[in-house]
């Protein structure tokens, strides 16, 4: 009875495997089935490297909207990931049991909240600050990547303190040993042992940075132009997608499905990136 149930359940998660590998695969057969036409129609070149996008006129570069990605996700990256790795040492190894007991269930609340929300906050808090301040019209790449260095801190936080609770104590104690202070144990000894994990959250940081598309749209202007400024508005590819697709027919909806697939290249481009400088960090 045992090894049946042993055979039944592998049975079952190789199948609940393959169909996560099935889904995955369609989905990119689909992408660049539609896409890679297109851009054959459209031009590579002036499809990747144009600076106009104008339907209307049959203009479809998407250069601005790649440039404000990179942006925004540079910038959410620059906020979130030093906020949010200290924030995790914070809670593995400094904090008091009584206020863990608050910021962790208030770090779990941040990941539940919904996009929108977030995205309504930025709109009515931190554009009029932004715009009373600093200048300009308060949406633009400052005021998106602010909003979204504030989303990806939770499952920065989260992985990172998981992380670092997972290397063993007997790290910590032996630099205690060796003499090191409580501070220096923690990041010459402890933080190095968990950089593997630690880089899994700012991977996972970095794919909701980039795919995360109603928050931006609410607060990063949506011009698709080539930003001059942090405080000039700004157009993502996912803002771009979920703006037009609604009305969007013919060469124009095909265009915004090249744009996904040029969105599902860069996506893929950054996670090889990361795992090939974890594989170095772990020689």
């Amino acid at each position: 009875m045992k090894n049946f149930k042993e055979s039944s359940m592998k049975v079952v998660f190789l199948l609940t495997a393959c169909v996560s590998i099935a889904a995955v695969a369609l989905i990119c057969i689909f992408l660049f089935a539609s896409g890679i036409p297109t851009m054959g129609k459209i031009g590579l070149k002036e499809f990747l490297l144009g600076i106009k996008w104008k339907p209307a006129n049959n203009l479809y570069g998407i250069l601005p909207m790649i440039v404000g990605s990179i942006y925004v996700t540079a910038g959410a990256l620059l906020i979130g990931v030093p906020v949010g790795i200290l924030t995790a040492i914070f809670l593995a190894r400094f904090c008091p049991r009584w206020l863990y007991r608050i910021l962790r269930p208030a770090i779990n609340l941040m990941a539940g909240i919904p996009s929108v929300v977030y995205g309504f906050f930025g709109l009515v808090v931190m554009v009029p600050l932004v715009r009373e301040y600093l200048g300009g019209r308060g949406m633009g790449v400052l005021t998106a990547s602010l909003l979204l260095g504030l989303m990806i801190l939770p499952t920065i936080i989260v992985q990172s303190e998981s992380a670092l609770r997972a290397v063993p104590e007997s790290y910590y104690e032996g630099a205690l040993a060796l003499g090191a202070t409580h501070e220096r144990s923690v990041f010459f000894a402890v933080v190095p042992a968990a950089k593997s994990g630690i880089l899994a959250g700012v991977i996972l940081g970095v794919g909701r940075a980039i795919g995360e598309t109603m928050a931006v749209k609410m607060v990063a202007g949506n011009q698709p132009v080539i930003p001059g400024s942090i405080l000039a508005g700004v157009r993502t590819l996912t803002t771009n997608i979920v703006m037009e697709m609604g009305y969007a027919t013919d060469l124009h909806r095909e265009a915004l499905i090249a744009t996904a697939v040029v969105l599902f290249v860069f996506v893929l481009v950054i996670n090889l990136s990361f795992s090939m400088l974890k594989r170095r960090g772990e020689k």
